[in-house]
């Protein structure tokens, strides 16, 4: 298998070298933003990217172009964006996760037990952070999380508080409080609360190294090789489903 990385100068990037030179597999070729990926993308079997939001609906495209699969670690797609890229996904194989680690991803089936087993009164808060050069809020794996939660619990996206502030009220049973803290160097902090009368369950994860991440992303792309055109999550990778 031969792997192209989008995103190559960034921290992400360079982990991703890392773990495929360890795992043995060949790098066809390495780009950045701002450089010409399409010439690139036919040497590959499978793209990884960990570029920028803006630069994922371009590189989709040109990948179906090739036929090529593609793995995607980048966060903060807007709505258009989405759109082009599981458009993209009629005609290749993509593996789209906010998170590519073995643990986050047992972690969100965890969540998901958790919100379907304790009701209502069990009221949820989602706290995650990172270091100060993350640009996107909440992280890919905390909004991951909260679809898990608002699936498993029948909810939509207008029940998320994201902070709080001033004289609000009481908090209501249903809303699902979000909090994106930054600051020093931590690569990956998520805990989710569910807070009842007179007791907590509290899940969380805590990475300390982005080599998680890159061998995961790297596990995704030898798992996608030969897989029909469509949108996998990382629980289809593991098995989860």
């Amino acid at each position: 298998m031969k792997i192209h990385i989008n995103g190559y100068k960034g921290r992400m990037g360079q982990a991703i070298i890392a773990a495929a030179e360890q795992a043995g597999i060949e790098i066809s070729g390495k780009t950045d933003v701002g450089d010409d990926f399409v010439p690139e993308i036919p040497k590959a079997d499978v793209v990884i990217d960990f570029s920028f939001h803006s630069v994922t609906p371009v590189l989709a495209q040109a990948c179906a172009a090739a036929g090529k699969a593609l793995i995607i670690g980048t966060t903060g797609h807007n709505a258009d964006e989405r759109a082009i890229i599981e458009l993209a996904a009629k005609q290749i194989p993509i593996v789209w996760a906010g998170n590519y680690s073995v643990g986050v991803n047992v972690l969100n089936w965890l969540v998901g037990k958790a919100a379907r087993l304790l009701d209502a009164s069990f009221e949820v808060e989602l706290v995650e952070m990172h270091h100060h050069h993350k640009k996107d809020a909440p992280s890919g794996t905390a909004e991951k999380l909260l679809k898990v939660i608002e699936s498993a619990r029948g909810q939509d996206r207008s029940v998320e508080r994201h902070g709080r502030s001033g004289v609000i009220g009481e908090r209501s049973r249903e809303e699902i409080g979000v909090h994106a803290l930054r600051g020093g160097s931590v690569v990956g902090d998520h805990t989710v609360i569910f807070a009842g009368e007179g007791e907590r369950v509290e899940l969380t994860h805590k990475a300390e190294s982005r080599a998680i991440f890159a061998n995961g992303a790297v596990h995704a792309a030898a798992w996608i090789v030969g897989k029909a055109p469509a949108i996998y999550g990382m629980e289809d990778v593991l098995g989860l489903k």
